[in-house]
Parts: structure tokens; sequence; C-alpha cells
């Protein structure tokens, strides 16, 4: 038995390093998102800085730019008015989300017992979150979760009955509103800067490396699978009550 916990004690301490690489260099199991990442020389606009390791292809950067996009049939510009400023931080936003190899650490199952997965809680930086915010403020939406209860009888998001178009601010007080609940909790506003290594930018220049590789890395590093733990776990468990 005594050599049984050994084995559990090295399989914990070597699980979160092999769990990490797991997280890192990934694409999220989605329709539009590719089943590896790769060089795309071909990226479209806001979607460049991805273009030397990519989850997109260069159909999916130029829908993404659509004013309808056919990724989604989701139209931005649902109150009829929206700044180009604001209009771009989506364009990016949208970017990032299908581009991005770099969101392991917060990819989860949208369905336990399906293949659909998203993102959750991925740390946006501070500068990320207020320019959006401040770019968007007077630009018009109708509800604080675009991620559902849309009108969609016409083939495309309309604004569901009796929801009022307002500026930004009326329904993202903040800018920590704006990223936190535009998707869902898909980001969460970061209290940390650009430079601090401990958060997401949804951009970069292309000219420039991928910033966001190393803040995955480290994320990845603190961030088991829970279907490896749990199993270590039962067993763990199993051989206490058999001792």
């Amino acid at each position: 038995m005594g050599r049984w916990w050994q084995l559990v004690l090295r399989l914990w301490t070597v699980v979160p390093i092999w769990a990490g690489d797991k997280l890192l260099d990934v694409c999220m199991n989605t329709k539009h998102h590719k089943r590896e990442p790769g060089p795309e020389d071909q990226l479209y606009d806001e979607c460049t800085p991805w273009k030397d390791n990519a989850c997109c292809t260069a159909s999916t950067s130029w829908e993404a730019h659509l004013d309808v996009s056919l990724l989604y049939n989701f139209s931005l510009i649902h109150c009829g008015l929206m700044m180009p400023g604001c209009e771009k931080h989506f364009i990016q936003a949208i970017c990032f989300y299908e581009c991005s190899p770099n969101l392991g650490p917060w990819i989860r199952k949208m369905d336990l017992a399906g293949p659909g997965e998203r993102i959750l809680d991925v740390p946006l930086c501070q500068e990320d979150c207020e320019q959006w915010w401040e770019d968007c403020r007077t630009s018009y939406t109708c509800k604080s979760n675009w991620h559902g209860d849309w009108d969609w009888s016409r083939g495309k998001n309309r604004c569901p009955a009796r929801a009022v178009c307002h500026p930004f601010p009326h329904y993202f007080p903040t800018p920590a509103d704006l990223c936190e609940k535009i998707w869902s909790n898909s980001f969460k506003a970061s209290p940390e800067g650009r430079n601090s290594g401990r958060c997401l930018q949804k951009w970069f220049e292309p000219t420039q490396d991928n910033p966001n590789v190393a803040v995955a890395r480290l994320f990845a590093s603190t961030a088991p699978p829970w279907e490896v733990s749990y199993s270590l776990l039962a067993f763990s468990l199993y051989l206490s009550f058999l001792s």
C-alpha cells in the first residue's frame, strides 16, 4: 500500500505541469475555429496580429469585419448608431476570440455532455476595458448582455420588444461592466495593466511579438484540468478507504 501512496504523490506533483502544457497553443472546439493553430498570412485587417499562429482562417477574419457578420448573422449596429472607434473595438474582440491560440486556461465546456466550448473570465488588461468603454460612450445599444434574448425573426439580431436604445453607459456604467456583461462573463476586467504580464490584450500591434503567450503560460501553470484532478482525488480516497 505504501508504494501506491508514493505513486499518487508523484502524480499530484507531475499533473500540474502536464496539464498546463495541454492548455497552451490550443483552439476552442466551436463552429469557426480551426482544430489546431498555425500560420495564416492572409488574415484581414484587425485580425492580422495573429497571422503567425492563428485559430482562425482568412475567411473567418474577413467575415468578422462585416456590418452583419456572416459568422453569426449578428449586427453590431442594431440601434442604428455605432461610432467607428467603438465598432473597431468589437471587431478586435471578435478577432481575439476567433484567432487567439492563447485562451486555453479559460476554455470551458458549454455542456459537460457535449463537444461545444466557450471562454470564461478571460482577464482583459485594464487599459483594454477602459479604452473600449471610452470609445463606445456615444454609441447606442439596447441590451447589456449580447449573448441571448434577441429578436431573430428577420434572420439577424434585432432589439427585443420594449428594449430601448440608449448610449452605452446606460447599460454599462463602468468599463468593467462592459467587459464582463457584454458576452456573459467571457471576459473579466483585470486590475492589472498591459505591462504586468498578468492580463491579456485583446489586440496588439502586428509587428510585435504576441504578449499573450507568456500570460497564458503563467495561468496554465496553476490550472490543472478538472477531469485529471478529480480522477486522482477519487483514487486517493479509494486508497484511503482500503487502508
